[in-house]
């Protein structure tokens, strides 16, 4: 069975990339955000350590699955079990292109009207990518991505 992590900017395609090879194989998904942030105002990250407790507890209890997210501190734990990695290296534009025309994620936001509310936000976060230096930055994802010995691809653009 496939055990893949699937990185890379907000808007990228991780999530559509996910569900496509899910459906097609059978694997389980989880969804990095759904375990990430407390339910505060404003969100706050949970300790990485309880994280990293939900992402080993859903690894042993599935033999085939897809993570992604672009949380690089947390897919550096799933990476021991992982038999491939994909990176979604695209462009900022074709990023937010995407997020614009993103569907609703019930998963994430009550209302598709509570999911846009937040756009503006997320298109300035994605416009940072390669400028940022922290978890969730391009560095970090690159950094991932070379010190992978497995087998690994880049996607650099949606087919």
């Amino acid at each position: 069975m496939r055990k893949i992590i699937i990185f890379g900017n907000s808007g990228s395609g991780k999530s559509t990339t996910a569900q496509k090879l899910c459906g097609s194989e059978n694997l389980f998904h989880l969804d990095l955000d759904t375990l990430t942030w407390q339910a505060t105002q404003p969100p706050q990250r949970k300790p990485l350590t309880e994280s990293a407790l939900e992402i080993s507890a859903f690894i042993d209890s599935h033999a085939g699955w897809v993570i992604e997210g672009c949380y690089s501190d947390l897919l550096k734990i799933a990476l021991p079990f992982s038999s491939e990695i994909i990176f979604m290296n695209l462009s900022v534009e074709s990023c937010i292109e995407n997020a614009r025309n993103r569907p609703w994620e019930p998963h994430k936001y009550e209302s598709k009207e509570a999911q846009d509310s937040n756009l503006e936000m997320l298109i300035d976060w994605i416009s940072q990518y390669s400028q940022r230096t922290d978890t969730f930055s391009q560095a970090a994802h690159k950094k991932l991505y070379e010190q992978y010995s497995g087998k690994k691809s880049v996607v650099t653009c949606n087919a």
